[in-house]
């Protein structure tokens, strides 16, 4: 073989080696994450989703401490490093949030640059797989709300939280009510009313939203009455006028749920992706408290009853 034919043997393995390289690279950093970013003496909870599109290109989801999954249009990837920035969402300032990490081992590591141009560390893990039961043995119903005060719920600060005449109120933007318990799987059944224009939640384990939100008429979407917050969008609206009682009927096994809202199934046997912005924690693999949302406008419940399903 001649020295020119060499060189193009050469060369094509170089470009295969490094391709191979690139693609492993690219592999391994490829899947659901849960961060954990350190900034101003908290401990955030965060998500971040790698995925591949075409040949070479990654991309990705976002959700930051609060507001819903947003896209990353590329994840850039050199010599064992990425990188990539979303525009801001509710966060304040305009510049845009800078993401740079590195593998290590079977982690995560590196910086973000907020929207006030400050720097700060964070850490991810892989997101675990939950396990799903299609036939799991429920137990006894039980009221978690007794109609006559806050016994079971804590409030995140200052409670505004009342119980008059039998129905649980947040009257004012306030403190979110966290209960005492913790669940795994378990069929939730609730029933709220709000003002006009009024928005809440409840959190399923503290982490996965369920939109509380005055919504009648509109087209469904994953941030309006019935979605979970930014990832799942029901097959119809069935939201009522503002001032009627209302009811969500929720299943969560593993990672997927079921709503049932206002009679009609409007979310049927759905993966929920991963925590949503506002989520207590990131911690999937344990159980986890409901959190009903405070701190948007005025909301009431009358009925919250929980099924766990027995381990």
């Amino acid at each position: 073989m001649n020295i020119k034919k060499l060189r193009i043997v050469a060369v094509v393995m170089l470009v295969t080696l490094s391709f191979q390289l690139n693609a492993q690279e690219r592999k391994s950093i490829e899947g659901k994450w849960n961060l954990t970013i350190s900034q101003d003496g908290k401990q955030l909870p965060s998500w971040l989703e790698i995925s591949h599109s075409g040949f070479n290109t990654l991309v990705g989801r976002f959700v930051y401490a609060f507001g819903s999954a947003r896209p990353i249009a590329e994840v850039k990837l050199n010599k064992g490093k990425f990188s990539f920035a979303i525009p801001p969402q509710w966060e304040p300032g305009k510049r845009d949030m800078e993401f740079e990490g590195v593998m290590e081992g079977d982690q995560l590591k590196g910086k973000m640059v907020y929207t006030d141009g400050k720097t700060y560390d964070w850490t991810g893990t892989r997101a675990p797989q939950l396990d799903y039961n299609p036939q799991p043995v429920w137990g006894a119903p039980k009221a978690l709300f007794n109609g006559k005060n806050l016994e079971g719920w804590h409030a995140m600060g200052t409670n505004q939280w009342i119980v008059k005449d039998g129905i649980l109120a947040s009257e004012k933007s306030g403190a979110n009510l966290v209960s005492d318990e913790k669940f795994n799987d378990f069929k939730l059944h609730i029933e709220f009313r709000y003002p006009e224009g009024s928005n809440s939640g409840i959190y399923l384990r503290g982490r996965y939203e369920v939109q509380i939100v005055d919504d009648i008429q509109l087209e469904p979407a994953s941030i309006l009455f019935g979605g979970v917050y930014g990832f799942l969008t029901p097959n119809e609206m069935v939201a009522k006028a503002a001032g009627e009682w209302q009811a969500y009927d929720i299943t969560l096994i593993g990672r997927r749920v079921t709503i049932v809202a206002n009679g009609k199934e409007i979310i049927t046997n759905q993966n929920i992706p991963g925590m949503t912005g506002g989520a207590l924690d990131n911690n999937e693999a344990e159980a986890g408290p409901f959190l009903i949302q405070g701190d948007h406008g005025p909301v009431e419940f009358r009925s919250i009853v929980v099924t766990p399903a027995l381990d």
